[in-house]
């Protein structure tokens, strides 16, 4: 009786080795699959192509571009265009390139995300865990301030860092950067925060922690995805950002894209098209980059409840 068990336990373990049997399941072209990839297609080349030319375009030389197809790959690659977008192209009085532009960006960037991404999630997290006196009424100034137009504030603003002394500065603008990121990121951080089990939160007041221990022994290493959610977010819009560069700054602080908008609109000398091409795709480097190496844990942070109510 045993050994006719285990040949037939055997038998059975020899089959699932083998896998299902039967013929392969054909691929089937449907109309569905059709319009699902020929749109997929159809956008991706829409998206793709004005990438193609700049690229391209930045690698040619002015004559080259003056009588050749803007579609066409260089006949002779040249990085003088590149050299020149970031150390000798002129952006008003200074013709350094977009390098002092590039390292204005870094100084405003790195400090902005750091202090909204830290106030934020400790705003989320109260909102989501301790429920204090007039949370509703804080969230709700908080949503109603997400979606208040910047222009509206400009002005207001303006007059608020010329009476602290701040106007014309980087840390105005760093401040001002905070300031705007603070709604959409607290909202960002409470709804995650309020996705996590509820219970962990329980226990370890249970057990006599307080809040700040909480905070960073069981929230913070749990919301990794969410922090990359909200760098993403922040860096994208604050080194994206002209309006702000070019009101509460001055033209030695202009970020990079206050830089690059000097280049490309510049009305003197020759239109150099490979300049202002190499230009552009240097001013979108840092975001592209960090949209690579951190795209999976945007996907996991919005999915795991960064868009949740």
């Amino acid at each position: 009786m045993v050994d006719l068990t285990s040949s037939v336990a055997a038998g059975q373990g020899a089959r699932e080795l083998q896998g299902p049997r039967g013929p392969k399941p054909r691929k089937v072209v449907t109309r569905a699959n059709v319009l699902i990839y020929g749109t997929l297609i159809v956008v991706s080349l829409y998206y793709l192509l004005p990438m193609w030319v700049m690229v391209m375009t930045s690698l040619k030389g002015m004559p080259e571009i003056r009588v050749g197809n803007i579609f066409a790959p260089p006949m002779e690659i040249t990085f003088e265009p590149w050299v020149k977008a970031w150390s000798g192209a002129c952006t008003g009085l200074n013709c350094d390139g977009l390098s002092r532009g590039f390292w204005n960006s870094v100084r405003i960037t790195l400090p902005s995300v750091a202090v909204s991404i830290a106030i934020a999630s400790v705003n989320g997290y109260a909102l989501a865990n301790w429920r204090f006196k007039g949370a509703d009424a804080f969230f709700t100034i908080l949503i109603f301030g997400a979606f208040i137009p910047y222009q509206v504030m400009l002005y207001p603003m303006v007059i608020m860092l010329r009476e602290v002394g701040l106007y014309g500065s980087l840390t105005g603008l760093v401040i001002v950067h905070t300031v705007f990121g603070m709604p959409i990121l607290t909202l960002l951080f409470r709804n995650y925060f309020t996705s996590l089990p509820e219970e962990l939160f329980k226990a370890a007041r249970v057990d006599g922690a307080g809040f700040w221990r909480i905070y960073f022994r069981i929230m913070l290493p749990m919301s990794l995805p969410i922090f990359v959610v909200a760098m993403i977010l922040q860096v994208t819009g604050i080194w994206n950002d002209f309006l702000f560069g070019v009101i509460y700054t001055k033209p030695d602080l202009y970020p990079m894209t206050v830089q690059l908008n000097n280049i490309v609109n510049s009305v003197q000398g020759v239109k150099e098209y490979n300049v202002n091409m190499a230009a552009t795709l240097l001013t979108g480097l840092v975001p592209l980059f960090i949209y690579f190496i951190s795209g999976k844990l945007f996907v996991r942070g919005i999915a795991a409840g960064a868009v949740k109510g």
